[in-house]
Order: structure tokens, then C-alpha cells, then sequence
């Protein structure tokens, strides 16, 4: 499946993206990666794919510019600036709802390391609090949300590797804090970022399945509703 080279504002800033939206779309994920990673991501790709042939659309895009990405790796300013990751991942939701294509699907953000606390920032934020409808973070930092845990109301399932020990406490512990219905899923023999054989195509399932859930779930409600609108408004009689 091929994806169509994309440009999003994002305040001062305009960040580059790929969408890839299949013949028949049922949601759309939003791909949100950790430091020193891009929208060119190997592993956020094979992911997307998955989903992809699952029947999602999906948006992989960088969260810095050029310039910013070049300052990060000589000074590491940016990259646990959850703040502002936060905020373009909602410039990119801004976007996607904007979006002829993507506009009308169920929306899911898909966090890697520190990208999933910048994934549940946005989430918890209006007017994406009701748009977001399911979070996957794969291996995520999400301690570097803080008190938007709580906020957060989409479903959302933690993923880590059973080698990664600290990570896991901290998935643990923010865990307890979602209020939202969660999973907290660890991958035996599977280090931070799941290169072990076959540890990442289990994340990509895991996640697939966790879309599936819940962002079918509401594509069926959106249909349920214009099939019921549609039948009102057939049923009337001109005047």
C-alpha cells in the first residue's frame, strides 16, 4: 500500500508526514514516535502496514522539523519536551480531522517511548478527549504525562517487553492511574524496542486487535447513526 508525502502545520512550524489511507478506511492511527526517531521509523512502518491491511489509515509524521531534529541530536532539547511533542501530535489531530479523507473515521494514537506520554497529553486535552476513541503505547514513557493520566477516557492498552524491567515499573504505575478501561500487556523475552525475533510482529498484532476493538466499535456507532438519519429524513413528507 502506498502512501501519499504530506505537509502539517503545527503553529510556527510545518512537519512532514505519510498518509496512507486504504480503498475502505475504518479508522485512522495517528503514529507518535520517541526521540531520535522520524515518520521513517522501521518499526513504526512494519506496524503500520499491519494495520493497514487491517483496514485502518494511518499517519506516520516527524513531531520536529529539520532544524529542530538536527539542534535535538546535538543538545537534546527537545526530545523530553513532552509539551510541545504533545502539542503537535494535536496539530496533526487537527489536521487529520480537516482532512477530506480521514475526516469522518474513528481516530487512535499508536505511542512509542516518549511519544506515548505526548499521545496521552493529547488525548486528554478537549476537543480530542471525545475524537480519540483508543491509545496503544508500545514500550512508552507514559510516567512523562503526569496528571493528564487520569483525564484520559479512550481505551488503552500498555505494551512492553518482559526484558524491560524498569519500564515495566513504570507501566505499572500508570496503569493504576488510567481511568479509562486499560490493558497492560507484557511481551516475554522482548527488550525495549521488541528486535528479537518475531517480538514486534506480536506488538503489531496486539495492537491491530486492540483498533479492531475499539475503533470499529465506534466506525459501527458513526454508521449506526447516518443509517439513522438517513431513515428519518426519507420518512418525512414534504410540506
Amino acid at each position: 500500500m502506498v502512501g501519499e508525502k504530506v505537509t502539517i502545520p503545527a503553529d510556527d512550524a510545518i512537519l512532514n508526514g505519510i498518509l496512507t489511507v486504504p480503498e475502505v478506511a475504518v479508522g485512522i492511527v495517528l503514529f507518535v514516535h520517541g526521540s531520535g526517531s522520524s515518520r521513517l521509523s522501521p518499526r513504526n512502518q512494519m506496524v503500520a502496514e499491519v494495520l493497514q491491511h487491517a483496514g485502518f489509515a494511518t499517519l506516520l509524521f516527524d513531531l520536529l522539523t529539520e532544524g529542530e531534529e538536527r539542534e535535538d541530536s546535538a543538545t537534546g532539547i527537545h526530545r523530553f519536551n513532552i509539551q510541545l511533542l504533545a502539542g503537535r501530535l494535536v496539530s496533526a489531530s487537527a489536521w487529520v480531522s480537516h482532512n477530506r479523507q480521514t475526516a469522518q473515521v474513528p481516530m487512535g494514537y499508536f505511542g512509542a517511548s516518549t511519544g506515548s506520554a505526548a499521545a496521552l497529553i493529547a488525548a486528554a486535552k478537549q476537543p480530542f478527549r471525545s475524537r480519540v476513541k483508543a491509545i496503544v503505547s508500545r514500550g512508552g514513557r507514559p510516567d512523562l504525562a503526569g496528571t493528564f493520566i487520569p483525564a484520559v477516557t479512550a481505551p488503552t492498552l500498555l505494551i512492553v517487553g518482559g526484558y524491560d524491567t524498569a519500564v515495566i515499573d513504570i507501566n505499572r504505575a500508570a496503569f493504576k492511574k488510567l481511568n479509562a478501561l486499560k490493558a497492560l500487556k507484557i511481551v516475554p523475552g522482548a527488550s525495549h524496542l521488541f528486535e528479537e525475533s518475531g517480538k514486534l510482529i506480536e506488538v503489531a498484532r496486539l495492537s491491530a486487535d486492540w483498533f479492531k476493538q475499539y475503533l470499529l466499535k465506534q466506525a459501527d456507532k458513526t454508521e449506526e447513526g447516518i443509517t439513522s438519519r438517513r431513515s428519518r429524513t426519507s420518512g418525512r413528507k414534504e410540506v
